[in-house]
Formats: structure tokens, sequence, C-alpha cells
């Protein structure tokens, strides 16, 4: 007897879930990539804002200050640079995947552990600079 469409449909594999695979660093940072390029873009809104209030003269320039300066700002301005830092280097860890190497699963897991740490760490020391040699207002 012919099979119908339900038995067809039944008898399919299915694909893989996401709770199949055990989470690997790799995974996360792919994701962590797409996320962070999402956010450079929302933030290129921000940098529009500055370069419109510079242009615009001083009274739009102390309204972008003003919030550059709030708590919310400063912290809108990290998670920016961090972005940027952390997709920069995602971008130099597929550039050197696509020259063949580093696809073993040690090196694998150590460029993406570079990648974070080095984000992090670049970040924390703009963030330093930034304070220590950033002028007085």
């Amino acid at each position: 007897m012919p099979k119908g469409p339900a038995d067809i449909a039944a008898s399919r594999p299915l694909s893989p879930h996401l709770t199949i695979y055990r989470p690997m660093l790799t995974m996360m940072m792919s994701i962590v990539h797409r996320i962070t390029g999402s956010a450079l873009y929302f933030g290129l809104l921000l940098v529009a804002w500055w370069l419109i209030a510079t242009a615009a003269g001083p009274a739009a320039y102390g309204k972008f200050q003003g919030f550059i300066d709030s708590i919310i700002g400063r912290l809108f301005l990290l998670g920016y640079i961090w972005a940027l830092i952390h997709h920069g280097l995602g971008g130099v860890r597929h550039l050197i995947w696509d020259t063949g190497r580093g696809f073993g699963p040690n090196e694998r897991e150590w460029l993406t552990a570079a990648t974070l740490v080095g984000s992090i760490g670049i970040t924390l020391l703009l963030a330093i600079a930034a304070l220590t040699f950033g002028g007085t207002r």
C-alpha cells in the first residue's frame, strides 16, 4: 500500500535542535559576533548624533556632551567601544580561518578565547587611558 503524505512526513529525520548540541565557546562567540555587529549598526546613531551636534553648534553639542557625561552615556560609549573592538578581533579570527589555519581543536578554542579576552582587555586599557589622560572639565 502506498504511503500517504502524513506517513512520509513522520518517517523523515528531523533537523537537530539547539538542545542537542553542547554549547562551545566558538558557538557562543559566533552568536556574540552577530550581536556586536547589530550593536555597531545601532551605535552609529550615537556617532551620527555626535557629528550632527558638532556641526550644529555649541548648544547642540552641549546636549550631546551632557548625555555622554552621564552614567548611561558612558555605559553606552563603553559598550560601543567594546563591541567595535570585539567585532574587529572576531573579524581577524575569521580572516585567519579564511587562510585555512586555526581549525584544530586547540587553535580554534585559543583564537576564540583570545578574541574575548583581548576585546575586554583592550577596552579596559582604553577606558583607563581615557580616564587618566582625558583632560579636565
